[in-house]
């Protein structure tokens, strides 16, 4: 039981799932899943980030980014700048045009 013990907290941290990029602490969180497959938005302010969660095999990963790009205006509302656009089939991060509120 003892050698479990430090394994605990390890547990913990896998069951959290996608941790944002330190920019994107305090940012609306969404989880979406998508033929199968999970992701998790951040949205903070005109900024976003996408991760994917799981592995994927090789040949996924055009479908996957092209999936993670649709997800950002689904999820969001806002328009992305496809210019600021960064990263890669396991995450992305980009500037965004929102409508402004009335």
């Amino acid at each position: 039981m003892k050698q479990l013990i430090p394994l605990i907290p390890l547990v913990f941290l896998a069951a959290c799932g996608a941790s944002p990029a330190p920019e994107f602490f305090g940012a609306t969180r969404t989880d979406v899943t998508v033929n199968g497959r999970d992701y998790t938005v951040f949205q903070k302010g005109e900024r976003v980030e996408v991760i994917r969660l799981g592995y994927a095999h090789r040949g996924e990963h055009q479908g996957i980014r092209a999936t993670m790009i649709e997800l950002i205006p689904r999820v969001t509302g806002c328009k992305l700048r496809e210019s600021t656009l960064t990263g890669d089939s396991g995450e992305m991060r980009g500037s965004l045009d929102c409508p402004k509120q009335p």
